[in-house]
């Protein structure tokens, strides 16, 4: 899903691509990595804020135990 952004009521084209939305509630962020790393926080936060949404999780799958790649973000 792409994520418009707006400054100062101009639409900009760099917008952003959401892995999933849940019902306009819940963002969720796909990664296949050794590690969650600050970025990767940073970039759902981002995500977040632009759209709005107080709720997100960062889900990596590259891990023994899925349950062990997921992170729960709260704005």
């Amino acid at each position: 899903m792409v994520l418009p952004v707006e400054y100062k009521g101009l639409a900009l084209d760099c917008g952003y691509r959401i892995d999933l939305m849940v019902a306009g509630n819940l963002i969720v962020e796909l990664k296949s990595v050794d590690s969650i790393q600050r970025i990767h926080q940073a970039q759902i936060l981002t995500y977040m804020k632009l759209a709005d949404i107080r709720t997100g999780l960062l889900i990596n799958f590259n891990t023994r135990l899925l349950k062990n790649g997921i992170k729960r973000l709260v704005l």
